[in-house]
């Protein structure tokens, strides 16, 4: 999905905003444009928020004249459904003339609309969501889209880059991840395999990381009275309640039960994943961080950032802990004002929360590289200390070279 030229620049970013941490420029910028959804998924709730929320086409202009967003800054546009908010396609002409590199992010549901948005203004990338088979598909996402996402797949493969995401969760399991990837590999495009986690933002409902892999496959899917009635129960509440412990304590130890032995899948990885890059070492890597045993800091948050639907900034995608509101004051002011720069320094040093593709693939080659050039030794004087496994002298390059961890 990324080139060397995109790491070499995010290495170069990331200089800068140590040495000026008051003026950090943005590598990665996600916009919720809408939480306007027509799926209707198990491991995300953003489609049953009430009331719908937009960024208009007019703000999302403002936020891009930012100082902290650069002609390099990789912006992703997102929902919900993007292709639902209103003003899309005004939106995605404004980005292909004054900012081509962004993504487009769908679920491919109005294939038809979004093929012609694409051919008329094409993003850099389009990222597209597949989980499994269509059987599984329709369990974990409530709605039959299989077929429409291969529509978009045969239509676009030849036009545009594609990245198929796949999220393994208790919903599906690694025979699902097998199933997309020979999609994948049928049409020469791009995987990108990413966890089940407990995102503010989604409303999740089972514990991520707790609940097992597969755990939850083949039940029947939600609708919007099922979610009615959690509400009612006090279901979320009462979750946004626990998330309130992520910001006081000890942020190294993870929210889950990491005192509960869990299987070890790497043997469950279908050996296919090693012919798309960045994704068997973070499935492995994930499967040390679930139990403990993989610790480093998270340094993505001092360059990547999202915006919500109703202008809310979170410090980071998993945490609900919000930094500001671009309706209430500049993004400039948000993402590297005092106060911010306070909090980002305390979750960097102290945070090991998550294990989101958004953030951890980014402090995984980060610290991985650097080991790779000047050792474990000074990596760990260089950004703080760290461990790949339960052994903390292991390097990465000894980690991977474990007959159990080659696959």
């Amino acid at each position: 999905m990324y080139n060397l030229s995109s790491y070499i620049k995010r290495g170069h970013r990331f200089v800068h905003n140590q040495l000026f941490p008051g003026n950090k420029k943005l590598s990665t910028l996600m916009i919720y444009a809408t939480d306007l959804c027509d799926s209707a998924c198990k491991h995300c709730l953003i489609w049953a928020k009430r009331p719908v929320h937009y960024l208009s086409f007019e703000k999302i202009k403002e936020i891009m004249q930012s100082r902290c967003i650069t002609k390099d800054t990789a912006v992703g546009l997102e929902g919900g459904e993007f292709m639902l908010h209103p003003e899309a396609e005004q939106i995605l002409e404004w980005f292909h003339q004054h900012h081509p590199q962004f993504d487009l992010l769908s679920n491919c549901l109005k294939p038809e609309k979004l093929i012609q948005a694409v051919k008329k203004f094409p993003p850099k990338r389009l990222l597209i969501s597949l989980d499994g088979t269509a059987e599984t598909y329709l369990y974990m996402r409530g709605k039959a889209g299989y077929e429409s996402v291969l529509t978009v797949i045969e239509q676009l493969h030849t036009v545009l880059p594609i990245s198929v995401m796949f999220t393994l969760s208790p919903y599906n399991d690694f025979e699902d991840m097998r199933h997309v990837a020979n999609v994948c590999k049928k049409f020469g495009i791009d995987m990108r395999v990413g966890i089940y986690n407990d995102i503010a933002f989604f409303d999740t409902v089972d514990k991520a990381h707790d609940t097992e892999i597969g755990s939850h496959k083949g039940e029947d899917q939600l609708q919007f009275a099922d979610v009615k009635d959690l509400k009612a129960a006090g279901v979320f509440e009462k979750t946004k309640a626990q998330k309130q412990l992520e910001l006081t304590g000890d942020l190294s130890v993870p929210k889950h039960d990491f005192m509960r032995l869990r299987e070890n899948f790497t043997e469950k990885i279908p050996a296919i994943i090693k012919e798309f890059s960045e994704n068997y070492d973070f499935l492995v890597l994930y499967n040390e961080w679930r139990q403990n045993n993989l610790k480093m800091r998270c340094y993505s948050i001092l360059d990547s950032l999202v915006i919500l639907p109703d202008g809310a900034v979170p410090i980071c995608q998993n945490l609900d802990l919000k930094i500001g509101n671009v309706f209430e004051k500049s993004l400039d002011e948000i993402f590297n004002g005092k106060p911010t720069r306070q909090l980002q320094k305390h979750y960097v040093q102290n945070c090991n929360q998550c294990w989101l593709n958004f953030h951890r693939k980014y402090d995984v080659i980060l610290y991985r590289t650097f080991e790779k050039y000047f050792g474990k030794f000074l990596t760990s004087k260089l950004f703080g200390y760290y461990q790949w496994e339960a052994d903390r002298h292991v390097t990465y390059k000894e980690y991977f070279n474990k007959p159990e961890n080659k696959g």
